[in-house]
């Protein structure tokens, strides 16, 4: 795979791609250290970090779920800066923790903005059951690059969290593949912790991944209907309504409603 050679390689990837994302901060996890290596780049978050239902927003010291969210905007565009990433990003700013309830408007977007910037290489979650959004933003990726006929080899992913080893583990994939482990240089690794630190309402949850590496691999041919992994999932051990079995039912659902 081109994209992953070129990573590898630690040299400039010409080829027109997007970044897809599910939350601000996970561009920063995905490939903090690597984006000057991707100068034709569209960046495209899923949701705006903030969900409604569960009362974050005054953990981290906002007044409201709006606030949250506009905080957390400002995060990206100061993690943004300091990684001197200029690229056009668009935000479709569902709430967090909702993206599987929009699981066939994402996938349409999506199609319309890789057709629009003409993308040929698509970077964004592996499906391993830590987060709602995580699975849902990987499956409307997939589902995107198949409404726009791109092929499934050009599909890169990043890890982020799972529960597959039965405790919660960062930045490591489950098995599948053979990722591509890139040790960041210094410079990159101090990118890498500028963007964390721009994020700071998230310093907890990036306090589990490294800087001093980055890890891709090509993404497989998942099949949906089946759990990332046996035993429970990283989401339904914190407790959330969603649960995997409730997830698989809405992409199922979201199928047939694109393909009846």
């Amino acid at each position: 795979m081109e994209l992953l050679q070129a990573l590898a390689a630690r040299q400039p990837f010409p080829g027109q791609m997007a970044l897809v994302c599910a939350h601000p901060d996970d561009e920063a996890i995905a490939a903090g250290g690597s984006l000057p290596l991707l100068p034709n780049l569209v960046l495209i978050h899923v949701t705006d970090g903030a969900p409604r239902r569960l009362p974050d927003w005054e953990r981290y010291g906002f007044a409201s779920p709006g606030a949250y969210a506009s905080g957390r905007a400002a995060e990206l565009r100061a993690a943004l800066a300091a990684a001197g990433c200029d690229a056009p990003h668009v935000m479709l700013d569902l709430p967090d923790q909702d993206a599987a309830l929009h699981l066939v408007p994402i996938a349409r977007r999506l199609a319309g903005l890789f057709a629009e910037h003409r993308v040929e290489h698509v970077l964004t979650h592996a499906y391993e059951g830590g987060h709602p959004d995580h699975d849902a933003t990987a499956w409307a990726c997939h589902t995107a690059a198949r409404l726009v006929g791109l092929q499934r080899p050009d599909i890169a992913e990043f890890p982020g969290y799972h529960a597959g080893l039965g405790k919660a583990v960062a930045g490591q994939f489950l098995p599948g593949p053979e990722p591509v482990v890139v040790h960041l240089t210094e410079a990159e690794q101090a990118r890498k912790r500028a963007m964390f630190a721009a994020h700071a309402s998230q310093a907890e949850t990036l306090s589990g991944f490294t800087t001093e590496q980055e890890s891709f691999r090509a993404a497989p041919a998942y099949d949906w209907r089946l759990p990332p992994h046996p035993g429970p999932l990283n989401y339904e051990r914190w407790g959330w309504e969603m649960t995997g079995e409730r997830w698989r039912a809405l992409a199922a659902e979201a199928e047939t409603a694109l393909w009846p």
